[in-house]
């Protein structure tokens, strides 16, 4: 995990010393920087996998070939023995499997990484170069160019802003090279529905979310939960922790309100599975304090995602004193039908299309929330939910098993999938948004309609190039303008429905 810079072209010293500690947060371990004849390579390293010897930029053998790369690529030991044949390893580091790939296969490799990432790689011979990000944008890509119209990109806009002002979001699932400029390498399909039975299909599932897990504990470092009470971060630790090889056991992490119903509901959780829990509670002045560190960090004044981020905020930071990697719950809503709206789409092609469609945008609300939180304090977020068997596993199965209705519980096939792993009442806890069940939810309604007074909502909505639908998204923008001014930053924000 870390942070990355590229460019063709170059930048001064005093230029790469800024774009290097701006993005110090996301990898504080290593900072190195290499210019290359056409190339300017920067990357901020979180050493999680080759601790030793996995410090980037990473070159080939001749050094004709050079990759920063941000994330995680969880097949890379099966990569790794498939082209030990064919290519030289230099590094432990996974990073690398994503640069042999495509020097062994060329962009056509960039299907066989099984995980989340964003590289450039640099070609000094042509002087060409690849860009890329993964299926559903779990990591983040920023790209643009300079005023001598060179090619930048970079982990996060606040770092692009150090060369251009002309910054746009690099598209999930795409490659990009010079030649042949955006190419979609992989999208998520609707699948054939399944002919198995309910318990073929909660086998199936259980089967496919443990394998996710496992996959995701894959690290030289240790490995922690966030942990809400919630079904879904409920199961992600539980799962974890019967997974766990440690002689120690799995450290989880929850924040909230004083007496809010995520601090209670998680410490009934870690005692019933075992784990080591940490938890802290939030006051109403602490959560105000960091709306603007929020959202400098985000780079989002998105309302939903604002109200959200806060607690993740404060959660990431205090699991980042104890490990370095966190499994999340996150996607779980998506995949099995979880929102109340999505009953409407009775038949399985028409659920599966708006599940597809939601699922393609998180790479801007919801998944940008998980990475900008935890990377805010030198931390790597991991999602077991959004992997891509699990997800073609969970499209294929009929809508009348995951809508919710009057006689089903919202993801009841998921509930069942695991029958006995939680205790019922755990099990077959209700729904509730992380910011209402952490406490934060009424806190910052409150504070931003006292806030911002009916005069400044007038003159905010007025001055605004685009509409403000609440008192708290008028104040949230008005701290994100501070810190990106850029007319371009407006057009990197995702939306929810509701303010």
């Amino acid at each position: 995990m870390c942070g990355i810079f590229a460019m063709t072209g170059h930048i001064s010293k005093k230029q790469m010393k800024d774009v290097l500690t701006s993005m110090k947060h996301r990898g504080p371990d290593e900072g190195k920087e290499v210019p290359l004849p056409s190339f300017h390579l920067g990357h901020q390293r979180l050493s999680i996998i080759g601790l030793e010897d996995g410090i980037q930029p990473i070159h080939n053998e001749d050094q004709s070939k050079w990759i920063v790369c941000n994330g995680e690529i969880y097949n890379y030991p099966s990569l790794k023995n498939q082209l030990e044949k064919e290519v030289t390893f230099l590094t432990e580091s996974d990073s690398e499997a994503a640069l042999k790939v495509v020097e062994a296969e060329g962009v056509d490799g960039i299907r066989k990484l099984d995980g989340m990432f964003a590289f450039f790689i640099a070609d000094t011979t042509t002087e060409s170069f690849i860009a890329a990000r993964d299926t559903l944008g779990i990591k983040p890509l920023y790209y643009g160019k300079d005023e001598h119209g060179e090619y930048v990109f970079s982990s996060e806009l606040k770092t692009l802003y150090h060369v251009t002002d002309e910054v746009s979001e690099f598209p999930a699932g795409h490659y990009y090279t010079p030649e042949t400029g955006f190419v979609s390498y992989r999208t998520i399909r609707n699948p054939v529905a399944s002919e198995k039975g309910e318990q073929a299909i909660t086998s199936a599932i259980k089967e496919r979310l443990t394998k996710a897990v496992e996959k995701r504990l894959l690290a030289d470092v240790e490995v922690g939960v966030l942990l809400s009470g919630g079904l879904d971060s409920s199961l992600i630790a539980a799962i974890a922790a019967s997974l766990n090889q440690s002689d120690q056991p799995v450290k989880s992490f929850c924040v909230g309100s004083e007496g809010s119903e995520d601090i209670l509901r998680a410490r009934e959780v870690a005692k019933a599975i075992g784990t080591e829990h940490y938890e802290y509670v939030y006051t109403q002045e602490e959560l105000v304090e960091a709306i603007p560190h929020v959202i400098y960090a985000l780079e989002s004044y998105e309302p939903s995602l604002v109200r959200s981020a806060i607690p993740n905020y404060f959660v990431s930071k205090l699991a980042s004193q104890h490990v370095k990697v966190i499994l999340s719950g996150e996607g779980a809503d998506e995949l099995f039908a979880g929102y109340d709206y999505l009953s409407k789409y009775e038949t399985t092609e028409s659920l599966n299309e708006e599940i597809i469609r939601i699922m393609n945008t998180l790479h801007n609300i919801n998944l940008q929330r998980g990475d900008r939180m935890s990377m805010a304090h030198s931390l790597e977020l991991r999602v077991p939910f959004l992997d891509l068997e699990l997800i073609d596993e969970a499209l294929s199965i009929p809508a009348h098993l995951k809508l919710h209705t009057e006689d089903q519980m919202e993801k009841t096939i998921l509930r069942k999938s695991f029958d006995g792993m939680l205790p019922d009442h755990v099990l077959w806890r209700k729904k509730e948004e992380f910011s209402a069940g952490s406490g934060a939810l009424d806190i910052l309604e409150g504070y931003a309609n006292e806030y911002i007074s009916d005069k400044e909502w007038e003159r905010l909505t007025k001055e605004a190039n685009v509409p403000l639908r609440s008192k708290q998204e008028a104040l949230y923008f008005k701290y994100f303008k501070q810190y990106f001014p850029q007319t371009s930053a407006l057009e990197t924000i995702g939306k929810w429905a509701t303010a």
